[in-house]
């Protein structure tokens, strides 16, 4: 067994059936206009028939602690069933895209089995264009979302005759280390307090010169909204593309970077579907963006986390889209100027203040009503640029689900992958009605964003 990183029990310990703490990834592939019958089956067959080996991330699952499991450690699993962990699925007529993210909303709202590894993958057939789906889950324990796409991208070959792709789970084909023994583990448990202990210094002196430099926006006070209510365990998912040339056009003539625009397409469409609803505050909204804290060459592939957060003003008390996104260029360059200050032990201090609002619904005791620590999650994960494919499939989109967590009833996340911005909303079904509105406004605040003049 090995000892869970804090972060990873976290997650592990704000689950309940009411808020599923997996990440998952709606992936589209097209199959040779030469061969495109069987393409699900074979692609299932991939998945499945990679060899008997699988790598040390998917074999994880919690340990078991008296009659429950633990959060605090690693157990691994000698005998995982994959075909439990990989599933063919099919698609009812007439096969659209509403069809395909209905299903995907289902799933992402079923819990993930802590008797097995915590991860899931489905190969779905039966779309009307001939397109092939797989939507992958994989608990936040067990892997942050940065490194989940990571993985991914790595697992998928540049050249369209390629037939030499393996899943992931298949990648590492080395023995599994036997079980640490007592002095192994008491020297681990006696590194792992150091660390914490030398952390605590460093992350007051970090929130210290944080909150100096730049005090605002501060976590909790952020303005009530009708997405920062207690929420139910159905989901609901949408997505969409736009191409990356529009978004680097607008980039480009305003001096913003690619996720500044990411962020004021957002702030645009809620301020749209909050106007509808007659709900929208007269104090701008606050994203939480979680930044990666991984050092320069550190593998993203790496299991367990290791994501910061900062605050992000989204101005959507502005009706004019040029100052919005000057005021969310301007909150990212005072957030990454202070994190620049920091050590990551610092930035992990004050990412913890920042997201210390998520883990107070999971306390088992009440507490008084506050201002949310910000009103929504909104991330944006880096992708490969150029074309990807699957053993002959091209890849036309990959679409990421987040976690969505009682007072946060919204999570909208993006991924840049071949050439296009693909966002991926997920929403409570009960408390985000007609989430696809979301849609229709990301399209219409970057129509705006395109026709402002600087």
């Amino acid at each position: 067994m090995g000892l869970m990183s804090p972060m990873d029990s976290m997650f592990l310990l704000m689950e309940s059936r009411e808020h599923p703490m997996h990440v998952g990834g709606l992936s589209l592939f097209s199959a040779p206009e030469r061969d495109p019958g069987g393409a699900a089956r074979r692609l299932y067959e991939d998945l499945t028939a990679g060899g008997d080996e699988l790598s040390a991330t998917f074999r994880r699952r919690p340990g078991r602690l008296l009659a429950g499991f633990s959060a605090l450690q690693w157990d691994t699993d000698d005998d995982v069933d994959i075909d439990y962990h990989v599933r063919l699925l099919s698609l009812p007529a007439p096969g659209r895209v509403r069809e395909l993210l209905e299903l995907v909303s289902m799933l992402h709202g079923a819990l993930l089995d802590r008797h097995r590894p915590l991860w899931e993958a489905y190969v779905i057939d039966g779309l009307a264009d001939g397109r092939i789906a797989l939507y992958v889950k994989t608990h936040h324990a067990l892997m942050d979302g940065i490194s989940t796409v990571r993985t991914w991208q790595r697992a998928l070959a540049s050249e369209a005759d390629d037939r030499g792709c393996v899943p992931p789970w298949y990648r590492v084909r080395r023995p599994a280390p036997g079980p640490p023994s007592l002095l192994t583990r008491s020297l681990e448990l006696g590194r792992t307090a150091r660390r914490i202990g030398a952390s605590v210094p460093q992350a007051v002196t970090g929130a210290y010169e944080l909150a100096r430099d730049y005090p605002q926006p501060r976590p909790f006070q952020a303005p009530d909204t009708m997405f920062n209510v207690p929420i139910t365990g159905a989901r609901r998912f949408a997505a969409q593309s736009w191409p990356l040339e529009r978004l680097r056009a607008v980039a480009t003539r305003t001096g913003a970077t690619l996720n500044d625009v990411v962020l004021a397409m957002c702030a645009g469409a809620l301020r749209a579907y909050l106007t509808a609803a007659d709900a929208l505050p007269d104090e701008p909204l606050i994203a939480m963006v979680p930044v990666s804290l991984r050092a320069a060459g550190e593998s993203t592939t790496e299991a367990g986390n290791s994501v910061g957060a900062a605050l992000c003003d989204l101005a959507t008390d502005s009706a004019d889209p040029a100052e919005r996104l000057a005021r969310i260029r301007a909150a990212m360059t005072r957030a990454k100027a202070g994190m620049a200050k920091l050590t990551s032990l610092q930035m992990l201090g004050v990412s913890a203040v920042n997201v210390a609002g998520l883990a107070l619904p999971a306390l088992p005791i009440p507490l008084p009503r506050s201002a949310p620590p910000f009103n929504i999650v909104i991330s944006n994960v880096p992708g490969a640029e150029e074309p990807r494919y699957w053993n002959g499939l091209r890849l036309e989109a990959v679409y990421p689900a987040s976690i969505p967590l009682d007072g946060q009833a919204v999570n909208i996340t993006t991924v840049s992958s071949g050439g296009a911005m693909h966002f991926g909303i997920v929403g409570c079904r009960r408390t985000v009605p007609r989430l696809q509105q979301l849609l229709t406004g990301l399209d219409q605040a970057l129509l705006d964003l395109e026709n402002t003049t600087v």
